[in-house]
């Protein structure tokens, strides 16, 4: 077909880019944006930790994009479903029960972005060749983190500049959400107009329809030590999920309540901005150094990396440190994070093996999803149980079991018809 010899330079860094706007915002800027509109912590950490379902669970319906349609055009369907989510969003913050019906629109958004997900992912491996995948996974990842800093960077401090020229919160989010939504809307026409339709997407219509699920299921959970690895993959990070939901709460609470007083601006830039640069060259460096010296001898010093800076929140909570240290001290958080997250990464690689790679992939990523969805549950109720101050000590606590179930999982060669 016309298309199918389109470089892979022309939609790989749209198609993750688009993957990451939508995630973002469900996930982390809508933590901001209700912030700002006045919801409770309690509620905003519990509520918007539901949205991380969705990817907890896509497994069940992956094979429903498998069989039916091209991932062309799933990728399609959902990038305008977005599209019309972002829209009504920002609509709906006009809006005297805005916090219903935004939050019943994130949800539909999460499902329909973990399926732009499944079928990206799946494009991914039918439009490239094993060559083109090993090279575009760095300009991938690269791509998504480009889109994190356009919506918790970029996106926020729009906000914020708009809040400060309207004195209007609601509208400036308005604003600023709808200007992600148009951003989705001029990549669908791209992708509409220059996404290739490779042959064997075309092919996979061809197919029965048959998809062995539980036969993968199972392969998945009878694999050698499945229940180290399965402490593993919901331990490593338990601190950061605890956190994470938190830390921009924390920037953005007065000094009366314990926060730090930022502003919307200063928040965007602190921690959407130089914050997810610090963890783009975290990750860098974490794949360079894994590349040489091997998962095996990377993996402790690089979870230490992730789980020994949260003691900066400690640190913040109890001193409350000007704006200029606030900077690299969040920076250094989100360094260590990216260089501790890519260890976890390539695990997850590493334990996804035999024929259902891709399909394992999925369920251990949904897996990670969870263990960062059930933290997130309760750290609003918990912070406002302890305060900040308390409640950061015990972040630094909950990275204890990650710690110790690294110890236990499997890093040779695995047995073959062995299980835990």
């Amino acid at each position: 077909m016309k298309h199918q010899t389109t470089s892979p330079w022309k939609f790989i860094p749209t198609l993750y880019f688009t993957s990451g706007i939508p995630y973002i915002i469900i996930n982390t800027v809508s933590v901001i944006f209700y912030k700002k509109l006045g919801i409770d912590n309690t509620q905003i950490a519990l509520w918007t930790s539901f949205l991380y379902l969705p990817w907890v669970i896509k497994m069940f319906w992956a094979p429903i994009v498998d069989i039916y349609s091209t991932k062309r055009k799933w990728i399609l369907y959902t990038q305008f479903a977005m599209f019309c989510c972002l829209g009504l969003i920002a609509i709906s913050l006009q809006l005297p029960n805005f916090f219903f019906i935004s939050l019943a629109t994130l949800t539909i958004g999460a499902f329909i972005s973990a399926t732009y997900d499944i079928a990206t992912d799946g494009f991914y491996l039918l439009a490239l060749s094993p060559e083109q995948q090993a090279f575009f996974v760095g300009i991938r990842s690269l791509s998504y983190r480009l889109a994190v800093i356009f919506g918790s960077g970029i996106l926020v401090v729009l906000a914020g500049q708009l809040e400060l020229y309207f004195n209007n919160i609601p509208l400036s989010w308005t604003i600023a959400i709808g200007f992600s939504a148009l951003i989705l809307a001029i990549l669908f026409i791209y992708h509409r107009l220059f996404l290739p339709l490779p042959q064997s997407d075309n092919k996979q219509l061809e197919a029965t329809g048959y998809i062995p699920f539980w036969s993968i299921i199972n392969s998945y959970f009878t694999q050698y030590k499945i229940i180290s690895i399965l402490a593993f993959i919901l331990l490593y990070r338990l601190g950061e999920a605890m956190l994470v939901k938190i830390a921009s709460l924390f920037l953005l609470d007065k000094a009366e309540v314990g926060g730090l007083g930022l502003s919307t601006s200063d928040v965007g830039l602190v921690y959407g901005t130089f914050g997810v640069i610090s963890l783009i060259c975290g990750g860098i460096l974490g794949g360079l150094l894994i590349s040489r010296y091997g998962l095996k001898q990377c993996l402790f010093p690089m979870a230490l990396a992730l789980n020994l800076p949260d003691v900066f929140y400690v640190y913040m909570a109890y001193m409350k440190p000007s704006l200029t240290l606030v900077y690299p001290l969040v920076s250094l958080e989100q360094f260590g994070y990216g260089f501790g997250f890519t260890a976890f990464s390539v695990y997850l690689m590493y334990i996804c093996q035999g024929e259902y790679k891709t399909s394992h992939f999925a369920i251990s990523t949904g897996i990670m999803a969870l263990g960062m969805m059930l933290p997130g549950l309760v750290s609003g109720y918990l912070q406002k149980a302890l305060g900040y101050p308390l409640f950061f000590v015990l972040v630094c606590l909950l990275t204890i079991p990650g710690m110790i179930a690294l110890f236990f999982i499997p890093l040779k060669e695995k047995p073959k018809h062995q299980n835990n």
